[in-house]
């Protein structure tokens, strides 16, 4: 519907006049990125001495990435300037605050005591909540257990207490679960939402719902930056940017910063109840699943939602199959009939795939612990309590367990009882992905743009290796590197896919002909490299990195860090739309697809016999089956 309908259903609809006693203002800020230059910190430091200079507002309100990359330091900071605030201030994160956070998503709620909020005024009830996506690159996510929160808060509200929601995302497709935040804040009297993300001040229509975004308080190339002053005037909301002025010295004499300046309404929303239940839905701009009639040989095994996220892979013996949720669990299943056999909690929630040994299984948590667990029963056999959050994932080499940190720090450890073999204290940032180790050395990256070779046995720096960009954002972290021929295979946000060698670090060879962003793989007879490009395709390089074969799957535009696997003949690439495709590796053809979800696939592992155990990041556990 577009804003000409909304106004003429406004005056449609009968409403009591001036249902809203008093008028009243409040802030609405976003995109503060403290971290991601000079002028961040400035910028708020000005928005936040503007808005405390205007006795009428009553409130502010900040649509998230408040950081450029979800640092303790970077949040810290964040909070240190906007607690200067003379008003009350309700905050949700971003994706920058969550996708690259150190701490496992768990300090920005700890620093700024919530990550979410619902509070009434002026005879409206204001609900915010976490977009993600949590440390996994995919498209917005509202994780699963602020779903079941959302729905929670909407449905004990009053159906004649007007809403009004918040998110950092528009409630469009960049939000991997957009239709399902739709459909909850349609059972109750939602009027508007509000969003930041897109930098730039916007009026959008969410299936029926205004969507206001507000502009990032960044100046960029303004002399100044900006924020929003909303007006709540008897069933209208009226928005005009607002720009904090600089100060201006005067030949050494302390000047007080002037007032800001007040540009015209750029958008007004006439507040009203919705007849959401009169409306048709429109379901061509719903997340399809037609791609499963294409390929009815698929058949579920068994599948199940989790009542939290889950970003980690699922592993698996002959008997039991394990993932970790955010929760803070570890489950294990029956890998047969997925009936839970045990499970173990840890204090925090839990973004490492776990690795199995012949009879434990080792994970990291949140809550800075290490666990090896007996595979059988979860029993706890040992723990190891390190300085800060991890969201690595270990290596289990032999009776040795490998595993980096949020502390800069990467350990080696032995299985039996988690004696510390030695550790390595020259990481620059911190790990989430899983090293790989040959005979002499153990691999991996971090977030601070470096790629590292250390000595499997001493734990001394070999060599390490960065692409030059300068940027942690492009770093070689979220990717599990690869082995074969003498070099170690990565690829990075770069695009580019870069072939090391193992011994000295030194480039082999680099290519950004598929475009791939930081997933990757390798044939059972290591011969060939897989890359998922980030428009539709698979391409297959040989070692020295000639490209062999791509195969046009047709999945769109693609950024999951999912690994590429091949087992039996069969490559397997998960998409952060939720669907898995199996290539069969003679023909160089689709064999099947099967879409399990609208979010991110973590991971797939193959069982065998043509049949995957995988995840998907809204929290689907599920055993497929292909039969031809």
């Amino acid at each position: 519907m577009n804003r000409f309908l909304h106004f003429l259903v406004f005056f449609a609809i009968l409403l009591p006049a001036f249902a809203q006693a008093q008028p009243f203002k409040f802030a609405h800020i976003s995109d503060t990125h403290i971290g991601s230059g000079a002028t961040a910190a400035e910028d708020l430091e000005r928005t936040v001495r503007d808005i405390n200079a205007q006795d009428d507002i009553a409130f502010v309100i900040h649509s998230g990435d408040v950081t450029e990359f979800g640092s303790d330091a970077e949040l810290r900071q964040a909070k240190n300037i906007l607690s200067q605030l003379n008003k009350p201030l309700y905050i949700v994160p971003g994706n920058h605050d969550t996708k690259w956070s150190e701490s496992g998503c768990n300090s920005f709620r700890a620093i700024f005591g919530g990550d979410r909020f619902a509070f009434d005024y002026g005879g409206y009830r204001f609900i915010g909540c976490n977009s993600g996506p949590n440390m996994r690159m995919a498209p917005g996510l509202v994780p699963r257990e602020d779903l079941v929160w959302l729905d929670s808060i909407v449905s004990a509200t009053s159906p004649q207490l007007p809403i009004i929601f918040v998110n950092h995302y528009p409630l469009d497709a960049g939000l991997a679960n957009w239709d399902q935040v739709i459909d909850i804040l349609k059972k109750r009297n939602t009027q508007v939402a509000l969003c930041g993300h897109g930098h730039r001040n916007k009026y959008m229509d969410a299936a029926g719902i205004p969507n206001v975004m507000g502009r990032s308080n960044l100046r960029a190339k303004d002399p100044v930056g900006g924020y929003n002053l909303v007006s709540m005037q008897f069933d209208t909301m009226y928005y005009a940017e607002r720009r904090p002025l600089r100060s201006q010295p005067n030949e050494g004499i302390q000047v007080m910063e002037p007032q800001g300046e007040d540009l015209p309404v750029w958008n007004k929303v006439f507040l009203f109840k919705h007849p959401y239940a009169n409306q048709a839905d429109d379901a061509s701009t719903r997340p399809s699943y037609a791609i499963n009639e294409q390929y009815p040989q698929v058949k579920t095994v068994w599948k199940f939602q989790d009542k939290s996220d889950i970003g980690a892979g699922i592993v698996a013996n002959a008997e039991l199959a394990l993932y970790p949720n955010s929760a803070g669990q570890l489950v294990a299943l029956d890998v047969k009939t997925g009936k839970q056999k045990w499970t173990y909690t840890t204090r925090g929630k839990i973004f490492s795939t776990p690795a199995l040994g012949k009879d434990r299984v080792v994970l990291a948590s949140t809550d800075s612990v290490v666990y090896c667990l007996a595979l059988q029963t979860g029993k706890l056999l040992w723990k190891l309590k390190t300085n800060k959050s991890i969201v690595a994932s270990p290596l289990i080499d032999g009776e040795t367990i490998y595993l980096g940190s949020s502390e800069g720090k990467f350990r080696a450890l032995t299985l039996k009882d988690g004696k510390e073999l030695w550790s390595f204290n020259g990481v620059a940032g911190f790990v989430e992905s899983i090293p790989c180790a040959d005979a002499e050395r153990v691999y991996f990256g971090d977030w601070g743009t470096f790629f590292y070779a250390l000595d499997k046995k001493t734990g001394k720096l070999l060599w390490r290796w960065s692409n030059g960009q300068g940027s942690r954002g492009y770093s070689p972290a979220a990717c599990q590197p690869v082995l074969a021929d003498g070099k170690v295979f990565i690829a990075a946000p770069d695009r580019y896919f870069t072939a090391l060698d193992a011994a000295t670090g030194k480039e082999v060879w680099r290519s950004n002909y598929a475009k791939g962003r930081e997933s990757i793989g390798i044939s059972t007879d290591r011969k060939a490299i897989y890359s998922k490009a980030m428009q539709d395709s698979l391409v297959t390089f040989d070692t020295k990195g000639q490209k062999l074969w791509s195969l046009n799957l047709g999945f769109g535009y693609e950024i999951g860090p999912s690994p590429t696997v091949e087992r039996d003949g069969v490559i397997y690439l998960a998409t952060d739309k939720g669907v898995v495709y199996a290539v069969d590796q003679q023909k160089r053809q689709t064999s099947w697809a099967h879409k399990l979800s609208n979010a991110l696939v973590n991971n797939v592992f193959p069982l065998g016999n043509g049949e995957i155990l995988t995840t998907t990041m809204d929290g689907w556990v599920a055993r497929l089956k292909y039969a031809e």
